[in-house]
């Protein structure tokens, strides 16, 4: 006999406390509901109430989503050529991204790596036509763990910047210890390269690989890649969207389109759920698809996730205060939600094994022992080598002591350096500035380094906190780019 979902509840911690409400909910019911006519009343009152120029972009991505599905069934509201405008440009900004993106997607095919699709870009890889309504403005992409090296390098070859500012010798050396990274070039191109589907809190080494058996393929702008299969696409989808708050929400219209495909093994769904800990966030998002929208999620797999998520004790109420639209969050709701979102953070990383040691000097406040002619400041600078016996004969680990001048603007933040030698990490370099009064700061740096013998020189370069596509507003400038530095003095010496 088929198991029968119980009634949903609105009172925390039921999951329809979690539904979205207000106007969320009238945009989504005007994406989604099976009923068209109804579906367009709820899309011309929504055009009624609010200002397309005043909502936010997790609006805009709905917008372009309900402009894909009426056209000029809505070409009386007043409101409609600002929409269809909107629409227009976040097709072209997904355009230019998957533009960008395609090259370096081609190149790590062509070198061997396997890709796979995920989130939005899947969606679109499997019905081109999809993005005219979803907005893909970063292109995400999973990997083999033994393809990240290749999958790097073809990105590092191509010029994408890594978003988090370090240099690429030190994120090479520790790719199998990161789980996702951000790159991103020129004005559109956006890549997240993932090497495993889900965050630390999620993890499963069994369904990692599992994911890869089940994958389709398909094809991405002449491109021959992998998407995962439906009843991948939505847990992913609820993975990656179900406890952010609703931060975007067209992760809800993605669970929809797989679902309404048809094809999704519901019995892998339900093992993905178990083994990841999604049950209370899939209970949150296909109870209100099935309940509120009236999307055809088969009322047997449903009860199941409904059941399971009730067993999951105090987590539950963790994972319902997280699926929580952030526009419904009241002063205590807010506390708590922040709360549990920070107990998941520090479980989201992960344990993965650590590539390379994280090697950090830490910069002391210095005065400068003598006075050195006047140098440019510069962002690198080769560290030049001891020129005396006996360290010219000498290789194997050493001391370095490096002091800099550093001109600090006027504001708090972190001041970031590393040495590096062509393809090889040495070290980062790190110091804060507390005060505000700016200013020249002399800091002294020590270390242990290792000489290889073949003369490959040791450079100094200053890095930024973190990246930034454009850096034209002088205030982001002087918090996060990278400071211009004069090197005082390297000196190398045996260690004690």
């Amino acid at each position: 006999m088929a198991r029968t979902m119980r009634r949903i509840g609105r009172r925390f911690p039921d999951y329809g406390w979690s539904w979205p409400t207000g106007k969320l909910d009238q945009l989504l019911k005007a994406a989604l509901l099976p009923d068209e006519e109804a579906a367009c009343q709820c899309a011309m009152r929504w055009l009624d109430e609010n200002d397309i120029d005043l909502v936010s972009f997790r609006e805009h991505r709905l917008l372009a989503a309900i402009s894909d599905r009426f056209g000029r069934k809505l070409a009386v509201h007043a409101a409609y050529p600002r929409l269809v405008g909107l629409q227009k440009m976040l097709w072209t900004k997904s355009r230019m991204a998957m533009r960008e993106a395609e090259p370096a997607l081609k190149a790590m095919v062509e070198a061997g790596s396997e890709v796979m699709l995920i989130k939005g870009a899947s969606r679109i890889a499997v019905d081109a036509s999809a993005q005219r309504g979803r907005v893909a403005h970063d292109i995400d992409i999973l990997v083999r763990p033994q393809d990240m090296v290749t999958a790097f390098d073809v990105l590092r070859d191509r010029d994408w910047q890594i978003a988090t500012g370090v240099s690429p010798q030190y994120l090479r050396a520790r790719l199998l210890s990161v789980r996702s990274m951000n790159f991103f070039k020129g004005s559109f191109g956006d890549i997240d390269l993932h090497q495993f589907g889900y965050d630390g809190s999620q993890s499963s080494s069994e369904d990692d690989l599992a994911i890869w058996r089940r994958a389709i393929a398909a094809e991405f702008s002449g491109v021959s890649v992998s998407v995962p299969s439906p009843a991948d696409r939505i847990a992913l989808a609820i993975a990656h969207g179900g406890l952010d708050a609703h931060t975007h929400s067209d992760w809800l219209v993605d669970c929809a389109v797989a679902i309404d495909g048809g094809d999704v093994d519901w019995d892998v769904f339900l093992d993905i759920a178990a083994r990841r800990g999604l049950a209370v966030a899939a209970a949150v998002a296909l109870s209100y698809l099935a309940v509120e929208i009236g999307i055809a999620v088969p009322e047997a797999p449903l009860a199941r996730i409904v059941a399971m998520a009730d067993r999951a004790g105090l987590s539950r109420w963790s994972s319902v205060l997280q699926a929580k639209p952030r526009t419904d969050f009241g002063g205590l709701v807010w506390l708590s939600r922040g709360f549990a979102k920070q107990l998941r953070l520090k479980r989201k990383k992960g344990r993965l094994r650590q590539s390379a040691p994280d090697i950090v000097w830490r910069g002391r406040s210095a005065m400068p022992k003598t006075k050195t002619a006047p140098a440019p400041f510069v962002l690198s600078q080769t560290i030049p080598y001891p020129q005396t016996t006996p360290y010219l004969e000498m290789t194997g680990e050493l001391m370095l002591e490096v002091t800099v001048r550093i001109a600090v603007p006027p504001v708090r933040r972190r001041i970031e350096m590393e040495i590096n030698a062509a393809g090889r990490h040495v070290a980062r370099l790190r110091s804060v500035a507390f005060s505000r009064s700016g200013g020249e700061r002399v800091l002294h740096f020590r270390g242990k380094v290792t000489l290889d013998g073949a003369s490959q020189a040791l450079v100094l370069e200053a890095r930024p906190s973190r990246q930034f596509r454009q850096w034209d507003d002088e205030a982001t400038v002087a918090t996060y780019g990278a400071l211009p530095f004069q090197l005082l003095s390297a000196h190398f010496s045996p260690l004690d």
